[in-house]
This record gives C-alpha cells, structure tokens and sequence, in this order.
C-alpha cells in the first residue's frame, strides 16, 4: 500500500511530516552494511516500506535527496586531507569549477570566507582530498595548484576524528549547548590493505542509487556488477564492515541548494576552528565532540597560516545567529572542561559542490596517466 497523492505522485518535500520521519532515520541511523537498508528505514521509522520507496524515490526525482548511497570510512581507506587554497581572485571561480568537474579525488568543494580580515583569510577556497594508496598527495595537490593558478595550498589531514554524522532534519530546533553525557568517541585513520575481490565489491557497495535502485534486493544487481554471487558479496560487505571500512547507508540532502519549491534544509555552513594546548588535542576534540550541532570534529594542525589551530569542526544551520549561538556554547563547554582556548575562529561556506571522493587505486592510476602525472604502463606513482 503506497501513500501517493491524486496525481501519483508522493510529496517531495523534507517538511512534510512523514519524509521528516524517513530522514530522521535514513539520514545517518543505519550504520554498516545491512542487507535490506530501506526495510530497516522502515522498521526504524515505524513505516511501511512501501510508502518509504515510495518517499525516498520522490524526493530523489526531485533532487532534495542529491544522493543515495552506501558510505564508507574513507580516512580508513585512502589518506585524505583538507585542503585550503589561495587563489586570485580573478581565477576562483575557475578553480573551483575545475576542482568540482576534472579531479574526481576531491570531495567537498567549497568557496569559504571569514568575518573580517583574519589570519587564513585569503584561502577562499576549501576541499576534500582523497588520494589512494601508493600515491602522493603533496604532488597530486602540486598538479592541482598549476592546473588553477593557485599561489600557496595548505593540506591538512586528519590525525583523529570526534565526530561523524549527518541529521540536518534531526538538528532543527536544536538548542545551543545540546550535547551528549559522554564524550565524543575518538576514531583513529589507520589505513586498512584490501584484496583485488574487496575493491570489487566495496566499488559496486559504494556507486550511488539512481530512482530505479530504491527497490528490495538492492544488492543482487551489485553483486552481478561485481561478478560474485549475492552470497559473496555479503560475506564479503560484512567482513569489511566488521573491519570498520563501511560507514553508514545514507540519504544525503541538499542543504545548500533550494528545491523546486524554494525549501532548503540548511543556509549557513560554519567551519569552526580552535587552538587549544599542544598535548590537549584528544581531550579538547573529544569535549567538542560531544555536541549533537556538529556533523564533523577532527584534529588537524591548521600551520601558521591558520593561526595553528589544531582542532575543527563543521556545523549547520538555518540563521547565522543561531549558528554561532552553538559555537559560543561549545566555547564556554571548552571552558568549563577546563582546557584553554588560545584561537578561535569561523570560516563561513558559501558555493558548494558536494560529491564522494573516488578512492579506487586502479581509477587512479587511470586518471593520473590521463593528465600526464604518471606514464602508461609506468610503475612510478604520482
């Protein structure tokens, strides 16, 4: 039994009430591998799954979900970073679209900017960089500020990670101060080795849904895809589960472009950055990572040009004020915890590409002799 309206057509919209429910789920409450991910949504939502396809399909059309797909612990699989670029002025706008459409190893890309003339401040534009094992970062970022015309890139990886989550749905209305008893749980980035079978199946685990996947059995066209049985590509999904590789299966909605209907979930996009003492990182980003606003917390050391911050975070929100309402309150938990807080500061987000950072050894070492970072049939690495 579906839940279609007089056209046949299911509402679209994250405010209606039962897609509100769907999201507050699907958004980032199945975690690992699980065999029927939209039955759980149900069962977890209280919903049959019928009407939760027939949500989830509707607002995909729409484009207020931009992506469906199984995540996975990337920082586990391929050393990543973020990136801060100083770009000319003049040249930003083509930077960023060249770090959008022509590297499919970087992820967020974001034009950032801060209140006032503040240390840092002229790195505009901000991305996420995977690049897989056995590949340089350092030279691939080096092809990348040639490529844009970039004068300085600071690469900032991650050392540890407080906190992982999604849930804009879930963070509306969310008081300032809103934090949990415990504090945040510190997850480590150590590399994991794959077989050539686990990159088979993690690709096709990992390739985003179109409409016409949001259906039962979703894994019985990867595991052809794969070209293993549907019972090794469970096996095979659940080891690296149990190994900490896979993440969660999400809805990703687009928070930063309006829908059809002029609804957006999100407006502002706050990267927050601390200096506590050097020793207090673990301590500082665990208390920081306690607070249900944030959908990331790392340890990344930030260098002179930030100021040396060493710890970050990104939250959103619907009003700016409200925005740093929440950081004044993770400000005065820092206190309270008794750590020191040496720097702070807030770099906003504005233009925005989000996309999955490709991570596949083999898709690499492709797209590197394309661009000429290494020869075709060479064994030496980019």
């Amino acid at each position: 039994m579906t839940d279609l309206d007089v056209a046949g057509v299911a509402p679209s919209e994250v405010s209606d009430p039962i897609n509100a429910r769907i999201l507050a789920v699907s958004e980032d409450r199945i975690a690992g591998f699980v065999e029927e991910p939209f039955a759980a949504i149900a069962a977890s939502s209280g919903l049959g799954e019928d009407v939760v396809l027939d949500r989830l399909r509707a607002m995909l059309a729409a484009g207020v979900i931009r992506r469906i797909r199984q995540t996975l612990m990337a920082t586990n699989l391929a050393p990543g970073a973020l990136v801060a670029w100083h770009v000319p002025a003049e040249k930003l706008d083509a930077a960023f679209r060249f770090m959008a459409d022509e590297d499919p190893f970087s992820g967020h890309v974001v034009i950032r900017s801060t209140d006032g003339d503040t240390p840092g401040s002229v790195y505009k534009l901000w991305t996420t960089l995977k690049v897989p094992q056995g590949f340089s970062m350092e030279r691939h970022c080096e092809f990348l500020a040639t490529a844009v015309g970039a004068l300085a890139f600071r690469v900032m990886p991650a050392r540890k990670l407080f906190t992982l989550g999604v849930g804009h749905v879930r963070r509306r209305g969310m008081e300032p101060g809103s934090r949990s008893d415990e504090p945040g749980r510190v997850l480590d980035t150590n590399i994991v080795e794959l077989s050539a079978e686990e990159w088979q199946v993690l690709t096709a685990l990992k390739r985003e849904l179109d409409v016409d996947d949001v259906a039962p059995d979703l894994w019985y066209k990867r595991a052809a895809e794969a070209d293993v049985s549907l019972d090794e590509f469970v096996r095979v999904a659940r080891s690296l589960s149990e190994r900490g590789v896979i993440g969660r299966f999400s809805t990703f909605l687009e928070h930063v472009k309006p829908s059809a209907t002029g609804e957006r979930v999100t407006r502002y996009n706050a990267l927050f950055h601390w200096r506590v003492p050097e020793g207090r990182e673990i301590e500082a980003g665990r208390e920081v990572g306690r607070h249900h606003i944030l959908t990331h917390a790392y340890w990344r050391e930030g260098g002179p040009e930030f100021a040396n911050v060493n710890i970050m975070a990104v939250a959103h929100g619907t009003e700016k004020q409200l925005v740093l309402e929440h950081k004044a309150a993770i400000d005065r938990h820092l206190d309270e915890a008794g750590i020191p807080v040496l720097y702070t500061n807030v770099f906003w987000g504005g233009r925005s590409e989000i996309k999955p950072s490709e991570i596949s050894p083999v898709q690499y070492a492709k797209w590197a002799a394309g661009v000429g970072l290494i020869t075709t049939g060479s064994t030496s690495r980019a």
